[in-house]
């Protein structure tokens, strides 16, 4: 048992001054077979922490269906098992580049704006997800012999809201459900951010990627006492689709590491290892100052440019990093050997997709039920959080031709006339009424559907908690067309060993969007990679594990298949491509 305790200048570990080291490792972004390796590597660059968001949404998909809250409790084990403490931030909210940042669709879809406030719908809501997910943590603390020292109190609150009542209704929460060990919150190092998101008698902490002198002033300003931390310290960044790769220059991440050490404060470094966001978990930013522009959708890869890779291996930033650090250990002590790198995949190896079903029986058959409404329902009103819904709808006749469109499209619509492709439409600025029609008019009688996937929730900004899909209307002129069948179809409905046991598999058809399925051979299991040139969006599978998003506008041009995911002998992959497939044999390597 020991006490970690915020002292007037210094953490302090039963009243002996530390310095926190710490690193971000998202444990639901690491296969649980590899958390050791990845812990194991955080040690030796010369942590003596780590820290990791929960996302509410991940172990809670649908209301009273929770799933695995006990993966924390374990990765706080392992953090324990490779001599780190850890700290938590359960949220509710966590940004993270996550879907909906952390929160369920289901909260957010009937409460809108009310989250992240002192609603009391929200609130209880809140309260019920504590008292399940917390008692992995309590039970942890290290006054109880654990490893966890702090628990965060939601998450970058400033950049959203000033509610101080439901900031310190959480807090009250937390003491309430056991924590004992120290709280904090961690915001941006502005005035407004700070007296936003901070609770009186409550650590605060800054997070920056630059300029530490001056951002630990102003925190130093708005709290005269207590340590200095700089709870992210973002040393790369995440991408989008369809923009550059965002690198950063070792050599200017690690002098602005040093420069944080040099203020005496302590540091958590966002991202140590990022991991990936499988199981389509991506997250979304809009545009602009303002956050209200285009969409801009996640990748599936969340490396982060960080100092350990995707795959687990040490970069350049990881040296220069482990170089700073070993000069902060406690009394000089020498820090351990690096891991060795993961087992790679024996190979290359080619997978053949033999089966294919056209994307309406793969709905038919795994989409939910279908159901006719007055306007297009949005994905929260059919209770789909990551995956796609098909809207179909009439254009009575006889008429002329005339422009066809939507109003409120969120994300990306494939659009079929009479069973024919007329076009892709793109979802446009945040305006509810905004307007994307297809290039050439539609005359009636006309069949129309509209296949639209969710590119991910917004995770950050004003536009937090806005509702997926077709969120207006179809137009066909100025007239908007009633009488909306509408299904979705979620990516949890591949789950499961006999997920795909009722889809009527056929021959592959050239081109085509729909489901894909083959098989592959493996002798030397391994981390591997897998391209899919010629193909255009969707997601892969590889036995019946998602491993996210796949989308040809780059900047990511293959996906991570961690090693633990692949057996000896034969394998099975799927592909869901939903606009154009590519070849036949997909490779591995």
């Amino acid at each position: 048992m020991a006490e970690f305790t915020v002292g007037q200048k210094d953490f302090e570990l039963d009243g002996r001054p530390v310095r926190l080291l710490s690193g971000a490792l998202h444990y639901f972004r690491v296969h649980e077979g590899q958390w050791g390796h990845r812990l194991a590597m955080l040690r030796a660059m010369g942590l003596n922490c780590v820290e990791t968001y929960v996302p509410w949404n991940l172990h809670e998909p649908e209301q009273g269906r929770g799933r695995d809250v006990e993966a924390l409790g374990r990765f706080l084990d392992a953090a324990e098992a490779a001599g780190l403490w850890a700290i938590v931030r359960p949220g509710p909210y966590i940004c993270a580049e996550w879907e909906n940042g952390g929160l369920p669709h289901w909260l957010t879809g009937p409460l809108g704006t009310r989250v992240r406030t002192r609603d009391p719908e929200y609130l209880g809501h809140v309260e019920r997800w504590f008292r399940r997910l917390l008692p992995q943590v309590v039970r942890r603390q290290i006054d109880r012999g654990g490893p966890v020292i702090m628990v965060q109190v939601e998450n970058e609150y400033g950049s959203y809201g000033s509610d101080q009542v439901y900031l310190s209704r959480l807090a009250e929460m937390l003491r309430e459900i056991g924590v004992t060990v120290p709280l904090f919150t961690s915001d941006g190092p502005e005035d407004h951010m700070l007296t936003g998101g901070s609770v009186p008698g409550i650590l605060a902490t800054a997070n920056f990627g630059s300029e530490a002198r001056e951002g630990l002033g102003t925190l130093r300003r708005h709290r005269p006492d207590g340590p200095l931390m700089c709870m992210e310290f973002w040393c790369g960044w995440f991408g989008h689709w369809g923009a550059e790769p965002v690198v950063r220059d070792p050599a200017d991440a690690a002098a602005a590491l040093e420069e944080i050490l040099r203020c005496g404060a302590s540091v958590n470094i966002y991202m140590a290892h990022g991991g990936t966001n499988f199981g389509g978990w991506s997250g979304a930013n809009r545009s602009g100052e303002l956050h209200d522009g285009e969409l801009e959708a996640t990748v599936t890869s969340y490396d982060y440019d960080a100092p350990i890779d995707e795959y687990g291996r040490p970069t350049e930033k990881f040296w220069l990093f482990r170089d700073i650090l070993a000069l902060h250990q406690e009394e000089g002590a020498p820090l351990p050997d690096v891991p060795a790198a993961p087992a790679a995949l024996t190979g290359p190896v080619c997978a053949e997709l033999v089966d294919w079903a056209p994307l309406s029986d793969v709905m038919d058959n795994l989409g939910g039920p279908e159901a006719e409404w007055v306007m297009p329902p949005t994905f929260e009103e059919l209770g789909v959080d990551r995956g796609l819904v098909r809207y179909r709808v009439d254009v009575p006749g006889p008429r002329q031709p005339y422009p066809l469109g939507v109003t409120g499209l969120r994300d990306r619509a494939v659009v079929y006339v009479d069973g024919a492709r007329a076009g892709v439409l793109g979802g446009g600025p945040a305006e509810a009424g905004s307007y994307t029609g297809l290039d050439e008019p539609v005359s009636g009688p006309a069949s129309v559907e509209l296949w639209v996937e969710s590119l991910g929730r917004i995770n950050y900004g004003p536009r937090f908690a806005e509702p997926k899909g077709i969120t207006g209307g179809v137009l066909h002129e100025r007239q908007y067309l009633h009488g909306v069948r509408a299904r979705g179809l979620a990516l949890d409905a591949f789950e499961g060993a006999d997920a795909l046991a009722e889809v009527p598999f056929r021959s592959p058809q050239a081109g085509a969007a729909g489901l894909f399925r083959g098989t592959f051979d493996v002798c030397g299991a391994g981390d591997a990679a897998v391209a899919l040139p010629g193909w255009e969006r969707g997601f892969v599978w590889v036995n019946g594990f998602c491993l996210g998003r796949y989308w040809n506008v780059g900047p990511q041009q293959s996906l991570y298949v961690p090693g633990p995911l692949l057996r000896e002998g034969a394998n099975e992959v799927w592909v869901l491509e939903l606009e154009h497939s590519g070849g036949r044999l997909l490779t591995l390597g």
